[in-house]
């Protein structure tokens, strides 16, 4: 039986149970970065046992993975036979703090940790700047080096090629096209064209770096999103028609 470790996102996540599936043997690292995932955890920043202020269970815990850097270690111990990357979650600033970094996730605005002495000396790296993308490449990089250094050489590495739409259809079914410029964090706005523009980038840079991947891209026509989505319109949260794509050409890998 396969065992799957994402490390990307909810639109890879999201395939089983928007189709009906009941995921087996899956482990989710999401709301991270390949540049954040290698460097040293953050000094002196408390977490909950508990979610705090209203966060949930698995984005808590994907926030506190990001904080302590326990991700890399699970997934050796998970020991999985497909890993998934996508990058959709590699829209969030940085946060240089000490020697650390982490990303700025929502669920990092709203834990409260960010009140938290290491916090107020932090650095904001930009997505967009060019000290971020440096920082990435070296992560995936390093992810490369990973994956050959540990029992994870086996496992079969699939890239989900995903990008953001720019076009969705609405309650009534009507397709309408995205402002250029969206929220992507409380008021931080994107330039969704800049956005895909830099996911291609990163893409075609891990591809080279691990070209034994297994490449998977929905047809642009599927690139849709869905305002009754289950989790609320978005430049990501596509048609299920991507989904059952996506999930096809995945079945078609052996997960």
């Amino acid at each position: 039986m396969s065992r799957i470790a994402i490390i990307g996102s909810c639109i890879t996540r999201d395939l089983w149970p928007i189709l009906g599936e009941t995921p087996q043997n899956l482990l989710y690292v999401s709301r991270t970065s390949l540049a954040t995932l290698f460097a040293p955890p953050l000094a002196g920043v408390a977490t909950a046992g508990v979610p705090p202020n209203g966060l949930r269970p698995q984005p808590h815990a994907a926030l506190v993975a990001d904080l302590r850097k326990t991700a890399l270690a699970a997934l050796v111990a998970h020991r999985p036979t497909h890993i998934v990357f996508d990058f959709i979650d590699e829209r969030f600033d940085l946060l240089s703090v000490g020697g650390g970094l982490a990303s700025h996730t929502w669920e990092l605005d709203v834990s409260g940790y960010l009140d938290q002495a290491p916090f107020r000396t932090a650095h904001r790296i930009g997505r967009a700047t060019a000290a971020c993308e440096q920082l990435w490449m070296r992560g995936a990089a390093e992810m490369t080096a990973f994956l050959q250094a540990t029992p994870l050489r086996e496992a079969k590495v699939i890239l989900h090629e995903a990008q953001w739409a720019d076009r969705y259809l609405d309650a009534t079914g009507e397709a309408r096209a995205f402002a250029p410029i969206v929220d992507v964090l409380e008021g931080r706005m994107v330039d969704l064209r800049e956005q895909n523009t830099m996911l291609d980038r990163y893409q075609a840079a891990f591809a080279k770096l691990m070209p034994q991947a297994v490449r998977i891209r929905a047809p642009d026509a599927l690139r849709l999103a869905d305002a009754s989505h289950r989790w609320s319109l978005s430049p990501f949260h596509y048609v299920d028609d991507y989904y059952r794509e996506v999930w096809r050409r995945l079945r078609e890998t052996g997960v």
